[in-house]
Formats: structure tokens, C-alpha cells, sequence
């Protein structure tokens, strides 16, 4: 099959399986980051989005590593979605072994992890707005270790040097994308 979701239907699927506003919010940062990325490299917005928002959707159910994010691809296929939308979702996360050989499932694999930093150092400002937070600001706060000590950060980097843009360049990609629905964010 080749039926890939829209915006509505992602959300509905999202909704459907997430009930926590934290996870959901996770969700719409990744999909932000994700259309951005799909702007910069001539691609269908839409579809890159839907990625984004779907990445995770199963995690709420199966936090398993396990199972996650099996369980939701195998859903997916279920429903008769395509085998670009599962494989990219698969390539978000390193214990499935899914080979990361398109540039979606490079850019997923590399905004996922980031947007977790961003908003940790969003939240450690005082103002607690994503408005306010600059590249220098992650740069300074990624070489705490201690800081957001549960985002990997060798990722980020294998996520950028596989997608060939700098550190500093994903960076900004991601955080103007987040910046962009901040109200969303809560941020």
C-alpha cells in the first residue's frame, strides 16, 4: 500500500493513542522541526510532518523499547499506511536496526533527540519562553553533561553529521521551528 496520513488523520491517531500533554507537545515539536527540515530540502512538508507527529505515538502504550516503536508500525501497516511512513518512524530510534538511507529517515533520526535539549534549556530560563532562547544558549548548556543528562547527545551529533549540516546548523533549524509555535509548545 501507499496510503500516507494527512495532517488530520496523524493527529487523530496521535490523540487517539497519547493522552499525555507532555508526549503530545513532543510530538508537534518534532513535526515543526521536520516540516522545517522538509523546506530546506525540497520536500513534501505534509508528508515529513506526519513523521514528526507520529514517531512516537505508540510510546504512551509501549514504552518498551521492546516494543516501541513496533507496536505502532505494526498499527500502521494494519490501517494500510506505506512502507516509507513505517520505515522512517523506525529510523528514529537506533534499537531497530532500520538502516537510515533516506534523507527523512536521516533528518527524523536527528531532530528527535534535539528537541528534548531545547526545550530543557527553554525551561531553565527565566522566562520559561522558547523566544528567548538562542543557539549559544543550547551550545553553552549541551556541554553541561549533567544538564538534560537523558538526551543523548551523541545522536544529535551522528543525526547532523549524517544529515552533512553543522551542529550549530541543526541547532537553529530546529529551535526557529519550535520558536515558530511556541504557544503550542507552551513555551
Amino acid at each position: 500500500m501507499d496510503r500516507w496520513p494527512d495532517k488530520v488523520e496523524a493527529e487523530q491517531i496521535l490523540e487517539e493513542w497519547t493522552k499525555n500533554k507532555n508526549l503530545r507537545k513532543h510530538a508537534y515539536a518534532v513535526e515543526a522541526a521536520m516540516r522545517a527540515y522538509a523546506a530546506k530540502f525540497g520536500e513534501d512538508a505534509e508528508k515529513w510532518g506526519v513523521v514528526g507527529l507520529l514517531h512516537d505515538f505508540d510510546y504512551e502504550k509501549f514504552p518498551d523499547l521492546s516494543d516501541h516503536p513496533f507496536k505502532g508500525v505494526e498499527y500502521l501497516k494494519e490501517q494500510g499506511y506505506c512502507d516509507e511512513l513505517t520505515e522512517a518512524i523506525l529510523a528514529h530510534a537506533e534499537h531497530t536496526g532500520t538502516s537510515r538511507d533516506t534523507v527523512l529517515k536521516k533528518c527524523i533520526y536527528a531532530v528527535d533527540e534535539l528537541t528534548g535539549l531545547v526545550i530543557a534549556v527553554a525551561l531553565v530560563r527565566p522566562s520559561k519562553k522558547l523566544a528567548d532562547v538562542k543557539v549559544r544558549s543550547v551550545m553553552k548548556k549541551w556541554k553541561e553533561k549533567s544538564f538534560a543528562a537523558g538526551v543523548d547527545r551523541a545522536i544529535i551529533e551522528r543525526g547532523a553529521e549524517e544529515l552533512g549540516v553543522e551542529l550549530t546548523e541543526l541547532i537553529e533549524t530546529v529551535l526557529k521551528a519550535m520558536q515558530d509555535i511556541s504557544e503550542k509548545l507552551g513555551l
